[in-house]
């Protein structure tokens, strides 16, 4: 049992450390959507997917030591939760401590990267809608008024002042 904890102690300490990456690199998006640099988010954004599948691979490793240690402590391992080994390490008072410890911390970093991951979501969807807005004010520049000519039928030509319906000229 006893090495089964310190297991498991290691494996949040590692899986809490790779939440601290993962709110560093978070951070650094912040700023990159900020500045509107797409090539270096697409580089961050690859960073982020190579921490997080860290995470996933010592989420799996704690799942299949909790397992364990529901076996051992003869215990249902879908109702042993991580807050309830707590209680149950009662009688081992310095193995309670650490794993509430590593438990705290755990969480503690993980809400840091749902806030901040919160934060740049608003950002990224605030950027598409000014995008938008920037792509509808092209759009109404290209509709200039159109001009009173008259075809030999006596119906209007349709023309526009100004504004040539072309589309880019590379020319310019």
């Amino acid at each position: 049992m006893a090495s089964l904890m310190e297991n498991l102690i290691d494996i949040l300490n590692k899986e809490s450390d790779s939440y601290d990456g993962l709110l560093e690199t978070s951070r650094k998006k912040t700023a990159i959507i900020v500045k509107g640099d797409l090539e270096a988010l697409s580089r961050l954004t690859e960073e982020e997917q190579t921490k997080t599948d860290k995470i996933l691979n010592l989420e799996k490793k704690r799942i299949e030591v909790m397992k364990d240690m529901a076996n051992v402590l003869n215990m249902d391992v879908n109702t042993l939760k991580l807050t309830k080994l707590v209680d149950v390490l009662s009688s081992r008072p310095e193995e309670q401590k650490a794993l509430a410890a590593a438990i705290d911390r755990i969480k503690a970093s993980a809400l840091a990267v749902q806030q901040v991951n919160k934060q740049n979501s608003e950002l990224l969807k605030n950027s598409i809608e000014m995008v938008e807005f920037e792509l509808g004010l092209l759009q109404a520049m290209k509709q200039a008024p159109e001009t009173a000519n008259y075809s030999r039928g006596a119906y209007n030509t349709g023309d526009t002042m100004g504004v040539s319906r072309k589309g880019f000229d590379a020319k310019q």
